[in-house]
């Protein structure tokens, strides 16, 4: 058996080897293949690491050997050794996972420097002072990263030094503070943790290495994982790369920069530098940087050569990028690319734009925008006529406007949202560990940091709005409130932030739903033009009808008529239907309810006309239309005690005798659905007679309405077959009272697994199955959604039961093999077996996709997912095309 290789020089690797050497190693190995000015370094594999976590946070044998024999490869290659007295060998090491994760997992700058090799380096650049800034920085990140002293222990020592010289700023210090400084740092670290700081560089080194293999379980990148479904088990390689210095003088900066705009996808360099700052100074938001245009004044060669790098590389990878970059002396170093993380609207943007220039087909286009970011697309905006009182401006870091109760800690931000509150998470600046906050909050308002700082890039990521760099701001945490001037904003206090305009206001702000870009209907009607699986909506009422076709969808899978029952002046109605006695007296309710759900079904399928709509008829038990027992006691004692009417208090025991006699130990599985059509056939006759007659009546007036009638919770033909010959009675008297000929369909929803199993022999009396995914799911995981997502679900999912809760992506396995044996078993009786799928899971792009590979004919959802859906179904089309290639560069 060949001995694993865990250790390749940049020259050795290629930008096909991502999962092997991270999204960061491959793009290093490609960019040096390809000739551009890249410090040379090496990679340990992803598969270390997780050799690493399997051996229980050791190192896999031969590791260690492998990295110092190509430490000395690299040696060579630069003239410098690692340690050396007179021309030391500086490197970071960086996480690199073949995901992008930004901000998740822990980097080290400057590793090799100590208390010898300090001086030869101040020799050598002839800056002392550089020297002691470039150890000072080392032992603070090594510190925090490498042996866990809390970083803010390290910026009190530098505050405290400043105060002492009396200077404002890091670059005021002199050399001389700045040893004073590494002494205390050097305490400090002794202090905390009982141990020296370090002085051999290769202990620095492979402590460095184990920190970032540790950092892949680190809880932010744990939450972060979860959040965007990265499996646990890819792990991070690390890149170990030779040092280039941005902070050596003012021929000296470092930047990030997007190949286009990542929150609107303009076709223009996007970015920051800062002049004579090492890169963490830009991504953490330590200073306010520049727009990445004036480069073009201060180094006119450097910025002409970074375009010409940066199209380059955008033409090579055939996608947007988000490139770090260094100089130093003069001299242009790229230190990584990867594909941009950008907001829904660029994204799309983005896509269209490099279909129309010729470097993707429309395939690679709908892959390049994740089906689930056009949430994104749906988000309120300031209503502009508004009229607003901006208190403070930033910069525009995530589009999107929100407004919620000011919160200064994540932990905090988290308890609260568990609440439902809605909250902005307001800092200083935002750091990795803040994520959890982040994603409980409705927006980010930060006072330091730019465009590609830590806050920005991940509310980008998350579609919230952000503004960043409110320097008008001074936050006082320990007051918990923040200053304007004169104004002050204490915590709990609500404002409004413009993610897009920069703005920050007092108070909740008048809104408006967002427009469709022209980029996004194009998107969509590609999707269209390659997608197979259709797309109907969820949808109750007329208006909900028409703002399904507005987002596109081809008809209604599904409408509730139980939901026309809540209306305020139908309940009597229905209450006085289920307490009647007789079917007499039930006969004069539902007479009542008649003309009520004729007049309903004819809004709904005139609103769709010439498309097909489902109308599920009534399902829940007829006790939740019922007042609640507990309540009727509490106004019957109450009724007693003073004294109340005597026939108000028999009317009401009249009802709590009904409602009791109603209720049920476990309703879910009780006197429901198709049930209640065959105790209650002419509550089902009643409901066939509205739907029938309203198509009557549209044909009349000249539309072309399309009915299917679905009957819930069927377990046996025999149940369908009799309730089946119930609506087609009604139909024939129908036509022959209105003289018109109607064309409606009748089937079921599949969603215990008794229909599922017996698939073929309710096919003999089906024209058609919606799978109900939602009760199809509790019945066969025996889970009751409502206990489940809120006890047990999150103990599963942490623990690695579930990968995902089976309410919001279906279960493949179970509930998604059954789906699979009833569309086989149904169309070996019927080929032309019309079967969609109707539950939330319509909505979601994994389920989607497992809905097109088994072969459904629709999927049906919310009316503002169906963008989602129409994408999503695409996306399913090509991923699984013969052959299909499956990574065309996402966002």
């Amino acid at each position: 058996m060949s001995k694993k290789k865990y250790v390749y020089l940049f020259s050795e690797g290629n930008a096909e080897m991502k999962f092997l050497l991270g999204g960061k190693g491959a793009n290093m190995a490609e960019m040096t293949n390809i000739g551009l000015p890249v410090p040379p370094g090496l990679t340990i594999t992803t598969e270390a690491c997780n050799d690493f976590s399997a051996q229980g946070q050791k190192f896999p044998a031969g590791l260690e050997e492998e990295v110092k024999e190509k430490i000395i490869e690299l040696e060579a290659i630069l003239g410098k050794k690692f340690g050396d007295e007179a021309n030391p060998l500086l490197v970071s090491v960086r996480s690199g996972a073949p995901v992008s994760m930004p901000g998740m997992m822990d980097t080290v700058l400057n590793l090799g420097l100590n208390d010898r090799t300090v001086e030869a380096f101040a020799n050598n650049t002839a800056n002392e002072r550089f020297a002691m800034d470039c150890y000072r920085r080392f032992i603070t990140m090594f510190g925090d990263v490498v042996m866990g002293v809390e970083h803010h222990k390290f910026e009190s020592i530098l505050e405290e030094q400043k105060k002492k010289t009396d200077v404002r700023f890091d670059h005021q210090l002199s050399a001389a503070d700045l040893r004073e400084v590494i002494v205390e740092f050097k305490k400090l670290i002794e202090r905390e943790t009982g141990s020296s700081f370090p002085q051999d560089p290769v202990e620095q080194l492979f402590m460095s290495v184990f920190a970032v293999f540790n950092s892949w379980n680190n809880d932010r990148a744990i939450v972060y994982r979860k959040l965007n479904k990265i499996p646990d088990d890819y792990g991070t390689a690390v890149n170990i790369q030779a040092m280039v210095f941005g902070n050596m003088g003012d021929d000296c900066g470092t930047g990030v920069a997007f190949t286009r705009n990542p929150s609107t996808g303009e076709n223009n360099l996007y970015g920051e530098y800062l002049i004579n700052a090492q890169g963490e100074d830009v991504v953490a938001g330590i200073r306010t940087p520049q727009s990445i245009s004036a480069l073009g004044n201060d180094m006119p060669e450097i910025y002409q050569q970074f375009a010409n790098i940066c199209k380059l590389l955008e033409n090579h990878y055939r996608n947007m990028q988000d490139i770090e970059f260094t100089v130093e002396r003069g001299r242009l170093y790229i230190l990584q690319t990867r594909n941009g993380k950008r907001t829904a609207s660029a994204a799309v943007k983005v896509a269209v734009d490099m279909v129309d220039e010729g470097l993707i087909n429309k395939e690679e286009a709908i892959l390049r925008v994740e089906a689930a970011h056009l949430d994104q697309l749906l988000h309120r905006r300031i209503d502009p006529s508004a009229k607003l009182e901006v208190v403070a401006s930033g910069l525009p870091a995530s589009p999107g406007a929100a407004s919620g109760a000011v919160v200064f800690d994540a932990t905090l931000a988290e308890e609260l949202a568990k609440d439902g509150k809605k909250l902005l998470l307001v800092r200083t600046e935002t750091t990795p560990d803040d994520i959890h906050g982040i994603v409980a909050a409705q927006g980010v308002l930060t006072s330091r940091g730019g465009m590609t700082s830590h806050a920005a890039v991940v509310a980008r990521g998350m579609g919230k709005p952000c503004v960043c760099g409110c320097e008008a701001m001074r936050i006082d945490y320990d007051s918990k409130e923040f200053t304007i001037g004169n104004l002050v904003v204490k915590e709990g206090d609500v404002i409004s932030i413009d993610g897009a305009a920069g703005s920050v206001m007092l108070g909740e702000v008048p809104m408006i739903d967002p427009e469709i870009s022209a980029e996004f209907k194009r998107i969509l009607d590609w999707a269209d033009e390659i997608r197979t699986l259709g797309v109907r909506a969820n949808a109750d009422t007329p208006e909900d009808a028409a703002k399904s076709r507005e987002f596109g969808a081809a008809g209604i899978g599904l409408c509730r008529t139980e939901h026309m029952f809540m209306a305020q002046d139908r309940l009597p109605i229905v209450q006085e239907m289920i307490l009647a006695s007789t079917l007499e007296e039930r006969q004069v309710a539902l007479d009542k309810l008649l003309s009520m759900q004729q007049g309903d079904f004819y809004g709904i399928l005139k609103a769709m006309d010439g498309f097909p709509v489902t109308i599920r008829f009534l399902d829940p038990p007829l006790h939740e239309f019922l007042p609640n027992a507990e309540e009727l006691m509490v106004e019957i004692t109450t009724l007693r005690l003073t004294n109340g009417d005597q026939g108000v208090i028999a009317e009401k025991e009249a009802l709590l005798s009904k409602v009791r006699a109603l209720s049920e130990f476990n309703p879910m599985l009780g006197h429901r659905g198709c049930r209640l059509g065959i105790t209650y056939p002419e509550v089902y006759a009643m409901q066939a007679r509205a739907v029938l007659q309203a198509a009557a009546q549209l044909i009349k007036e000249g539309y072309n309405p399309v009915p299917e009638i679905e009957i819930p919770l069927v377990i046996d033909v025999k149940e369908l077959a009799f309730l089946r010959e119930l609506v087609i009675n009604v139909g024939q008297e129908v036509m022959k009272e209105t003289g018109i000929d109607i064309h409606y369909t009748i089937g079921t929803m599949i969603e215990v697994p008794r229909a599922a199993l017996l698939a073929d022999e309710v096919a003999t009396q089906a024209e058609f199955f919606s799978f109900g995914t939602n009760d199809l799911t509790q019945t066969t995981l025996g889970f009751s959604r409502d206990d489940a997502e809120g006890k047990f679900i999150p103990a599963y999912l942490e623990k690695k039961i579930l990968a995902d809760s089976p309410f919001v992506v279906l279960d493949r396995n179970g509930v998604g093999k059954l789906m699979k044996m009833a569309v086989e078993l149904g169309r070996s009786t019927k080929p032309n077996l019309l079967i969609g799928i109707c539950g939330e899971h319509g909505g979601e792009p994994s389920s989607i996709e497992f809905c097109h590979i088994i072969g459904l004919d629709f999927v049906s959802c919310s009316p503002f997912r169906v963008p989602i859906a129409r994408l999503a179904a695409a996306q399913a089309k090509v991923k699984n095309m013969p052959g299909a290639k499956q990574d065309f560069g996402t966002m």
